[in-house]
């Protein structure tokens, strides 16, 4: 007789991210048997689509995990707090897309193509997804760090509009209606922010048009929530506790597909055709790196596909241990939806 699927939940399965987790869901190996669809009072009742069916959503509720083996969250972090020790004491294996326990020391931070082992060292119960814009790089970062000892990370990040949620979309989107077809705008100091005005979204400058160098809430001596989560969570998933880390996060007019410039130091001498080549055979990772036919990831690019694209790869001008790179990600893939179903799955082997 063949052995019992595993029971999923998806718990926020109506938001952004969990309308890409179901996308995702429909596209991978089928390892699941029943998948539950779950929100809150709100949203309860619809019917979504997976795998082809439909799918009534139900309600978050403790009854809702009976009998569920894995429960993947992509809710606001107070929500996972709350939610995530009831679906654990229910007998599920919670996977956490919220910032709720990221830094929690005896709860693991997993990246399957880095440290898998992880995703078994939950005394909790839990595990932790990082952030996206962690995600949008450190595949590539640690298969480098793998080969050459990583000493040092100084990045810039270019983070899409929809990092900040369906309203950040929409706000970006509603500036844009604004200033189409002005072709003065921008030309003024002031013009931008007359026509665009006061807006409720979550930037706080104009967006369309224009950068932002910020993303986050602030934090101690100037800096964001969100370096400082790219900083402390990429120490926690290499295992490198006093690894340099440097971060400016940078909004920009995208809605899908997070960037970032990085300076990377490593122990040893590495040249751009070893790192090139360590790279092509990284799981998760593109190697799109010919700057002579134009070859370099975009957002435009890596929008709606799951590895980490590379290019721009070359090497310090005045050091030989040094590496600059531009990489992409889709936030809400990989960045969210996409690693959050990698670590499920790894729970759901443990379990056949």
């Amino acid at each position: 007789m063949a052995a019992r699927k595993p029971t999923l939940a998806l718990i926020g399965a109506t938001g952004a991210v969990g309308a890409v987790m179901l996308q995702v869901l429909s596209s991978r190996q089928d390892c699941w048997g029943d998948i539950r669809l779950v929100a809150s009072r709100r949203s309860a009742g619809r019917n979504l689509t997976l795998r082809g069916k439909q799918v009534e959503v139900q309600l978050l509720e403790p009854a809702v995990f009976d009998g569920v083996d894995v429960a993947m969250f992509d809710v606001p972090d107070e929500l996972a707090a709350k939610w995530a020790p009831v679906a654990v004491a229910a007998g599920a294996v919670v996977v956490d897309n919220s910032a709720a326990f990221r830094m929690e020391p005896d709860v693991p931070l997993v990246v399957p193509e880095i440290n898998p082992e992880q995703a078994r060292n939950r005394p909790r119960g839990i595990i932790a997804n990082p952030n996206c814009t962690t995600l949008s790089m450190i595949v590539v970062v640690g298969a480098l760090h793998r080969e050459f000892g990583l000493q040092e990370l100084v990045l810039a990040s270019y983070q899409a509009a929809s990092g900040a949620g369906k309203a950040g979309v929409d706000a970006l989107r509603d500036q844009l209606v604004k200033v189409a077809g002005n072709l003065e705008l921008g030309t003024r100091a002031g013009d931008l922010r007359a026509t665009i005005g006061d807006t409720d979204g979550p930037f706080p400058a104009p967006l369309a048009l224009n950068v932002v160098p910020w993303a986050g809430s602030l934090q101690e001596n100037g800096w964001s929530s969100e370096e400082l989560k790219v900083r402390n969570e990429t120490r926690k998933i290499l295992q490198l506790p006093e690894l340099k880390v440097t971060a400016t996060c940078v909004r920009v007019p995208v809605v899908t597909g997070h960037s970032l410039a990085i300076h990377a130091v490593f122990d040893r001498e590495v040249s751009q055709a070893q790192a090139q080549q360590v790279l092509a055979d990284a799981s998760g990772v593109v190697l799109y790196d010919d700057p002579a036919l134009g070859d370099f990831p975009t957002p435009a690019d890596v929008v709606g596909t799951d590895p980490t694209w590379v290019g721009r790869l070359r090497r310090h001008l005045d050091d030989p241990h040094g590496l600059e790179m531009f990489v992409c990600g889709d936030n809400l893939r990989k960045g969210a939806a996409l690693n959050t179903a990698q670590i499920a799955e790894l729970v759901a082997k443990e379990l056949r």
